[in-house]
């Protein structure tokens, strides 16, 4: 990782951990489970440990945020990207590693209200459509459908998977006859947060 795109990260985790990222409260919209081998230790084990967290690797920590049903914003604050996630309790704050080949993609989809987001703030971020039923389809650029369901956004608004890291693709979410359609990247630059998929 070099230097430059050390401290783009660093600097968005922080912002996206102290709420001013834009996953603090939406506002209205301007257009339009793997297995892993990663060790979680010191500080980071602690702060899971006293958030009920201990044992879970770093994919499942993400899930468990991202699905915690509390209302925003939660007693444990985290920022995952690319290959790692910041976890910070207000007095202490740790990175856990995201190794492997997969790619967390959370995405918010909306009808009349939404947030500017890049990478997903598991503890503040809020979407508009909160316990929805969806139906989701993930194909990537080359034709895989790497996901085609239906699901059930989480009460912080957004819906969760994992997709191969370093493609593109499209995730479309159909609701009620209303369909959204966007473009992903999963390589280093990719955002794991999207809030700009509209429902019309």
């Amino acid at each position: 990782m070099n230097r430059a795109r050390t401290a783009l990260l660093t600097a968005v985790s922080l912002l996206s951990l102290s709420g001013v990222a834009g996953c603090s409260a939406p506002t209205e919209p301007t257009s339009a489970s793997p297995a892993s081998s990663q060790v979680i230790t010191g500080d980071a084990e602690a702060i899971l440990s006293a958030h009920g967290l201990s044992g879970k690797s770093s994919q499942e920590v993400v899930e468990a945020l991202d699905q915690d049903p509390a209302a925003r914003p939660l007693s444990l604050m985290a920022s995952v990207s690319y290959d790692e996630v910041t976890v910070d309790d207000g007095t202490t704050q740790a990175t856990l590693p995201l190794d492997g080949d997969e790619f967390y993609i959370s995405v918010a989809p909306y009808e009349n209200r939404t947030h500017d987001c890049y990478f997903h703030s598991l503890g503040t971020c809020q979407g508009e459509l909160t316990n929805t039923d969806v139906h989701v389809t993930v194909v990537s650029e080359d034709g895989e459908t790497l996901m085609d369901e239906d699901t059930t956004t989480y009460g912080n608004g957004f819906v969760g998977f994992w997709v191969p890291k370093d493609i593109k693709g499209t995730v479309t979410v159909t609701k009620d006859g209303k369909t959204g359609e966007v473009e992903f990247s999963s390589d280093e630059e990719g955002a794991t947060c999207i809030t700009t998929l509209q429902l019309a």
